[in-house]
């Protein structure tokens, strides 16, 4: 794990100290292989960003997601790679901003079940303000689209996952939910 311990302890004393919640999000075969994938050099974690401009939020949709569909931009950190610069590369290749990180919001201990099978994962939100930038993505192989949204538009994300037999995204409906309550 290459954001260990002290590297959230680091966060947590330079953004705030979030509330740690733990969740269980039971996920299907495929999507069980697909997180396991995403764990090269033993990743274990996402940064999860709600990036604010003048009321609104940034949001994506990767390819896979049915049509009108999107959350907030998230990914992880090279091994070696500083929190900040890993970030920001994120946050560039997903959306193509240029932001200010503002509060570390919530630290979620997840569990991605398959049956007896088990992923431990982190997913750490952070806010962001806009600095400059078209909203575009970069990183056109992983993500489609990316838009400013209402926060009320959620709402409408949340009826089109219900309707997808897709655990990890009712997991992406449920930590939304929790930030909600934070923000």
């Amino acid at each position: 794990m290459y954001f260990n311990p002290r590297m959230i302890q680091e966060v947590a004393d330079r953004y705030g100290y979030p509330p740690v919640i733990r969740m269980e999000a039971p996920v299907d075969a495929a999507e069980f292989d697909f997180i396991r994938s995403t764990q090269y050099y033993g990743r274990c974690h996402d940064v999860t960003l709600y990036i604010f401009k003048k009321g609104q939020v940034a949001v994506n949709a990767k390819h896979h997601y049915p049509r009108g569909l999107y959350r907030a931009p998230s990914g992880g950190l090279k091994p070696g790679e500083r929190f900040e610069d890993g970030v920001m590369r994120e946050v560039h290749e997903e959306t193509g901003l240029k932001v200010e990180l503002g509060r570390y919001v919530l630290q979620v201990n997840v569990s991605f079940t398959f049956g007896t099978r088990i992923i431990p994962w982190k997913t750490h939100v952070m806010t962001a303000k806009y600095k400059s930038g078209r909203i575009k993505p970069v990183d056109i192989r992983e993500i489609r689209e990316a838009k400013w949204a209402d926060m009320a538009e959620f709402d409408d994300y949340r009826t089109i996952i219900e309707f997808l037999d897709s655990g990890g995204l009712k997991y992406r409906a449920r930590l939304h939910d929790e930030v909600v309550k934070l923000l």
